[in-house]
């Protein structure tokens, strides 16, 4: 087993705790799985600024579109068991399902949704779907009305209603729904005991983080919590880094937990084969050159390694998960303010110690 790094062993506490003040973060957690074992599992700050409840490894937060890999697995899945095909029309399940033009409706596929390739803009519809009384197919029926600005299959736009619509075949095929597939097959073998796959599952749970922004003041301000249950697939699920280390030790070991495989391999490298390309072009700013979009997961190469990686923004959280195969290297943030970066600059600090690159 590798040697723990300098930054990890000496550093990382102190370093989150200047984050912390810098950037006006009340609270942050925080694990790192390698080689099968967790590392570092550790709660940072409060939950919430009145009760100055300490973030621990059970502290629950939103993980919002970090839920897009959990539903491209399940669509995966259903794929190796043969219930579908991710080139399917998607009129195949919704024969009355439309968008904007007649070609894309009769060419859209699940992949195209899971891959955010039908042609609109980056959350193009979305906020006016988020927190709303719009049901799932209010939602899928509004999306003909997204005339989009990009060219179909060719370029990059991320849509959480195109997850929504890819999820919502789950029943079709199953007669089961989204949340409760997901749960049965990937939560529970998983043992992720306390994560929840809606937000109106969370009754009266104590240990919750509480939502803060600093976007419209430099004051930092309490949120309500957003209701994403009607997007469901795209944003939804909420749980802790207890659960995520499961859930990462699961992407580090071809699919196997505690031993005992819990999906078949080939399902996990179907939702990471690039769909689509979202950059190929060096960065200035990190040792970065190519970029693409699985089902529900980023991919690239980084300091000659290939990592995947997805954030997720809620209403007064944001969230990262990212995993390193080659290095059997997993990690997963949680925070609870939504205006800020050092949940990115964290996770960054974490890969630049474990994959060799200069500390920035």
């Amino acid at each position: 087993m590798a040697q723990t790094p300098p930054f990890i062993k000496d550093s990382l506490d102190k370093y989150i705790n200047k984050g912390l003040k810098d950037w006006n973060l009340p609270g942050l957690a925080v694990v790192i799985v390698k080689d099968g074992k967790v590392i570092v599992m550790k709660g940072y700050g409060v939950a919430d600024l009145e009760t100055k409840a300490p973030v621990n490894e059970n502290t629950l937060f939103m993980i919002a579109s970090n839920t897009k890999l959990f539903t491209g697995t399940a669509l995966a899945l259903l794929e190796h068991r043969k219930k579908l095909s991710l080139n399917d029309k998607i009129t195949k399940y919704f024969p009355k399902y439309e968008l904007y033009d007649k070609t894309s409706t009769e060419l859209t596929t699940i992949k195209d949704l899971l891959a955010h390739r039908i042609g609109t803009n980056t959350f193009q519809g979305d906020f006016t779907f988020w927190n709303t009384k719009l049901t799932r197919t209010e939602i899928m029926d509004k999306m003909k009305l997204l005339k989009p600005s990009k060219l179909f299959r060719q370029d990059f736009g991320y849509c959480n209603s195109c997850y929504l619509t890819a999820g919502e075949v789950i029943p079709q095929v199953t007669g089961i729904t989204w949340e409760k597939f997901v749960g049965d097959s990937i939560i529970k073998p998983l043992q992720m005991n306390n994560t929840y796959m809606l937000f109106s599952d969370l009754k009266d749970r104590k240990n919750l983080a509480t939502p803060y922004t600093t976007s419209f003041t430099s004051k930092i301000t309490k949120v309500p919590y957003d209701n994403w249950n009607n997007l469901a697939p795209a944003a939804s699920m909420v749980s802790n880094i207890s659960d995520l280390s499961h859930w990462l030790i699961f992407q580090l070991d071809s699919g196997k937990y505690n031993g005992k495989k819990i999906m078949p391999f080939n399902v996990l490298q179907k939702t990471r084969d690039v769909n689509i390309i979202t950059g190929s072009r060096k960065s200035s700013i990190y040792p970065v050159h190519f970029r693409g979009y699985g089902l529900g997961v980023f991919s690239s190469d980084y300091n000659g390694k290939q990592i995947f990686w997805h954030t997720g923004g809620a209403g007064g959280m944001v969230s990262n998960v990212c995993f390193v195969p080659e290095e059997r290297l997993g990690i997963a943030i949680l925070t609870n303010n939504d205006n800020q970066n050092f949940f990115e600059a964290l996770r960054y600090q974490i890969l630049d110690a474990y994959l060799g690159v200069a500390y920035t």
